[in-house]
């Protein structure tokens, strides 16, 4: 992946989490899917694992606004206005 033209490295699944945020930005994409998506249908793992990865990616693209967290539900990415 690229961020102004500065490659951005990922990690695999960080990368599987933007792909999964991307498929349809702006929609709310709730912790299940993810959890399910990225990791595995019946994921039962440490829950920070999504928060974990989600957080670096915030810090990896330079802004956090950028994957915004909707309480309780799961994340969208964030469409630029």
């Amino acid at each position: 992946m690229t961020l102004r033209d500065a490659p951005v490295p990922l990690a695999p699944k960080e990368y599987d989490v933007l792909v999964a945020l991307a498929v349809d930005p702006g929609a709310v994409v709730t912790r299940r899917t993810l959890l399910e998506t990225v990791w595995s249908p019946n994921f039962f793992g440490r829950g920070k694992t999504l928060d974990f990865h989600v957080a670096s990616l915030r810090r990896k693209l330079g802004d956090p606004a950028r994957i915004e967290t909707v309480r309780g539900v799961g994340f969208r990415l964030a469409v630029a206005a």
